[in-house]
């Protein structure tokens, strides 16, 4: 009996002696909401430089075409990457019960990914630019994007190889399937010959050097801005709801639903160009069917909030996840409408797709990142809850409200502007100058501005919040044992 109590105590020990690395976690958790402020303060530049025209100053870095790819990659990668990679991290050692595979790779993606950040924020406003959409980087940041990548990808599965459950929660697998199709949708669109160490050119040509980037482009929207934040939301809403997910076999079918239709939905990007017509009509198609997948996440993600929902009224975390969610079920509906040819034909390169993209991007991403690291932040910190409870709800109220005065503006000036792009007299000319489009699209371009500027404020009551937060706790890691009781 000796022998044996001495067992169960060494095992206890050497179990104690096992922590989660968390440092890699808050850094990355930190510079989320640091990027997030950056990210968009550069979006309200932008939008006010379309309002007003003279605000870039002539000055040849601040202009429109220069400023918007830097505040593209800022929102996706920075903050939203940031926040992949601080939310992937978490949960695969919370959900395995093991300490992340090789910290030194992780300390390098931290670095790496940041390097990449300032490299992008140099760079583009130079105007050293690939000129392909969310792929605008040069060769030589592209490669260190490829190792950074590279690292994710062994410590991510590394820890899932080395895991102490045999289970894989389905979390991981959403955010697996986002490491290795964005692997494959990086290696494969960002194929360039260098022409000097800032310049360089596609290896594809014409119209299929179109069809490889709109397959990029699709799917990096569809992998890491959604498989990606789907792996987020079916751990955090569990959590913040105190329920178990509402269906977990409609998890699992969500997932090889939608990673199987995303990848063949590139090529409604090139309705009515050069494009093969079945290879349009293919990408329609499964654009419609991708509406199923989507909405079945949607609903499984805020069904877990049955029997739970008086919680809405006091925790304003579950107000941001159940809010995103919401954009998340309506983006999904709004895309697949807009692939199909006749309604393209309306919205195709008008302010209709910009509401669309910032339907998606500041109501699913931006509301699912914040509620995830308002509920990770102060765990990493020692605490229970953030600073201040209150912040967190003028947080909610001011990025709602600025979301919706942002997209509906966008939706209004879009379906105006393809009306009037499309209006004919008897005699068959246009009623419309495209000069006049544009007169009648400033309201809406002003009010763009002030919901762009609501969403950067709550950006920086976060900021605020998460600072007090980190300066009035502790940093340390926590042991697995600890964790294993309660998280």
């Amino acid at each position: 009996m000796q022998i044996n109590f001495i067992e169960v105590d060494m095992a206890f020990q050497n179990q104690q002696a096992t922590v989660y690395n968390d440092t890699v976690v808050r850094q990355f958790a930190i510079m989320t909401v640091v990027w997030g402020v950056v990210g968009m303060l550069v979006g309200v530049i932008v939008a006010s430089q379309l309002a007003w025209p003279e605000l870039n100053f002539g000055i040849s870095f601040l202009t429109y075409g220069r400023l918007r790819p830097l505040h593209t990659n800022a929102v996706i990668f920075a903050f939203g990457g940031s926040g992949l990679f601080a939310t992937a991290y978490y949960i695969v050692q919370r959900t395995c019960q093991v300490r992340l595979f090789g910290d030194k790779l992780a300390a390098f993606t931290f670095w790496g990914w940041q390097l990449v950040i300032l490299l992008a924020a140099i760079s583009l406003p130079l105007g050293y630019t690939t000129g392909k959409e969310y792929a605008e980087l040069e060769w030589p940041i592209d490669i260190l994007i490829t190792l950074v990548w590279v690292a994710f990808a062994v410590v991510f599965f590394g820890t899932i190889g080395t895991r102490k459950v045999k289970h894989i929660y389905v979390a991981n697998w959403f955010l697996g399937s986002m490491i290795i199709a964005v692997a494959l949708l990086h290696l494969v669109n960002s194929a360039a010959i260098p022409a000097g160490w800032m310049k360089s050119y596609s290896v594809y040509a014409g119209v299929q050097d179109a069809m490889i980037q709109w397959w990029y482009g699709h799917n990096a929207v569809g992998f890491f801005l959604t498989a990606g934040f789907l792996g987020m939301m079916y751990y955090f809403m569990p959590k913040a709801a105190g329920r178990p997910v509402y269906s977990y076999r409609l998890s699992i079918v969500h997932f090889w639903a939608l990673i199987f239709t995303y990848m063949w939905a590139g090529p409604h990007h090139l309705h009515y160009t050069a494009l093969p017509d079945w290879t349009q009509s293919v990408g329609m198609l499964f654009s419609l069917i991708l509406l199923a997948p989507s909405w079945g996440g949607m609903i499984n993600g805020i069904m877990t909030l049955s029997g739970a929902w008086h919680k809405l009224r006091d925790d304003p975390i579950l107000r941001f996840l159940i809010v995103s969610l919401s954009f998340y079920g309506m983006s999904t509906f709004e895309g697949p409408m807009m692939s199909i040819k006749t309604v393209n034909a309306l919205s195709h390169y008008t302010d209709w797709t910009v509401g669309h993209v910032h339907s998606g991007a500041l109501g699913w991403v931006g509301l699912v990142t914040m509620g995830s690291m308002y509920y990770l932040i102060p765990r990493l910190f020692g605490k229970k809850e953030m600073f201040s409870t209150k912040a967190i709800e003028v947080h909610f109220w001011m990025a709602t409200i600025g979301i919706v005065l942002y997209i509906a503006a966008m939706w209004i000036a879009g379906v105006m502007q393809g009306l009037m792009w499309r209006s004919i007299n008897a005699d068959g000319t246009l009623t419309y100058t495209f000069v006049e489009s544009v007169k009648a699209s400033y309201p809406f371009y002003v009010i763009r501005v002030l919901g762009g500027v609501l969403y950067l404020g709550g950006m920086l009551v976060m900021l605020w919040n998460t600072l007090k937060t980190a300066t009035n706790g502790r940093a340390a890691d926590v042991s697995i044992p600890a964790v294993a009781a309660h998280a």
